[in-house]
């Protein structure tokens, strides 16, 4: 099993425990210190008190652990940014009323707000200079997709 297979098992259960959940455990090793990165997400966004506080755990937890031998290392938690492609019904779910930009296996692209999802499909609303087309979207179809950044909703108070 490598370090980072290693690692993904040992933290995944502790930060799934204090409420989080463990996306990915990133590993690089320039010269002869190493930098462990571990992506959090919740199931809103994380704020800063939330990232502090797993960051503790998870530094706890790799200061115990006999994986990571006597080398010095760096430790460095962050939460996914909206950059990251939406791949679990948790994305999904936090996504929602979000725009989301899709990429289809086709090699077409729809940007289209997030109505509703189910295990299968999601539906979603286009607009196009102003009228609204509604799609009802495969997420096995679904090549990549991620959040596009909206600075202003309308429907934002």
């Amino acid at each position: 099993m490598s370090l980072k297979e290693s690692l993904q098992e040992l933290l995944a259960p502790a930060v799934e425990n204090a409420g989080f959940f463990l996306e990915e455990v990133q590993i690089s090793s320039p010269g002869n210190h190493r930098t462990v990165v571990c992506v959090v997400d919740g199931l809103k966004p994380l704020n800063m008190d939330e990232v502090t506080s797993v960051s503790r755990l998870i530094s706890e937890i790799l200061d115990e652990a006999p994986v990571m031998g006597d080398g010095a290392f760096t430790l460095e938690v962050t939460s996914s940014g909206v950059d990251r492609p939406l791949t679990l019904p948790r994305h999904w779910a936090k996504n929602l009323t979000r725009l989301i930009k899709m990429t289809f296996t086709d090699g077409s692209v729809l940007t289209a707000r997030l109505n509703e999802f189910n295990e299968t499909h999601g539906k979603f609303t286009e607009n196009i200079k102003g009228r609204m087309k509604d799609h009802e979207v495969a997420f096995a179809d679904i090549k990549r997709a991620v959040v596009e950044i909206e600075f202003s909703r309308k429907d934002d108070n």
